[in-house]
């Protein structure tokens, strides 16, 4: 485990230590369950604001050298325990302080984190032909849960305007249509591929 560029003795990282000190074990979310069938046989994968890792547990399981960023230090050390036999680094790093790299990953996997001014950097980071997964939280909600405040919460089709640039491969956003009880509800999720 590294630490970069971070704010790890801050409030902020402080509420995430607490919430992973608790937290049970992680899985990957949908977009990337549903749709690791278009990954790539191999490549650099990055899980930005990783949290407990279950992105990058996938990621590194299908063979991808895998970088997972935390602003967190409970949920890195967590996630560096979980991965000791994989191919994946875990860091504390401030993604915002320290965005990714241009064309340095193959995939890069994001889920229930926004921060709409790191999308450029997101797309930039993507190597041509490499694949974004994101997945988070929308204003819509059909069911109590998720963040309240609007800065954190997709407006309705957002993700594609915010990924114009990529090539859509996979959308979903179902807001309060037809039975709530079913379905991905309260979230968007989207795989787009940057043009080669």
């Amino acid at each position: 485990m590294s630490t970069t560029n971070n704010r790890q003795n801050g409030p902020l990282a402080d509420k995430w230590d607490a919430r992973y000190r608790a937290a049970g074990a992680a899985k990957a979310v949908e977009v990337l369950a549903e749709n690791r069938h278009l990954l790539p046989a191999a490549g650099e994968a990055l899980d930005l604001a990783c949290g407990l890792g279950g992105n990058a547990l996938l990621l590194a399981r299908h063979g991808l050298r895998t970088t997972a960023w935390d602003l967190s230090p409970v949920a890195i050390g967590r996630l560096a325990r979980a991965a000791a036999d994989l191919p994946l680094s875990a860091e504390v790093r401030d993604v915002l302080a320290a965005p990714p790299a241009a064309e340095s990953f193959d995939v890069i996997v994001v889920s229930r984190f926004l921060e709409r001014d790191l999308c450029p950097a997101l797309m930039a980071a993507l190597r041509p032909g490499g694949l974004l997964f994101y997945q988070t939280f929308t204003r819509d909600k059909a069911i109590p849960g998720g963040p309240s405040n609007p800065a954190f919460l997709l407006a309705e089709n957002e993700l594609l305007r915010l990924f114009a640039g990529l090539r859509l491969r996979v959308y979903r956003e179902e807001g309060c249509l037809g039975d709530v009880t079913c379905g991905l509800r309260n979230e968007a999720l989207l795989v787009a591929q940057r043009p080669e």
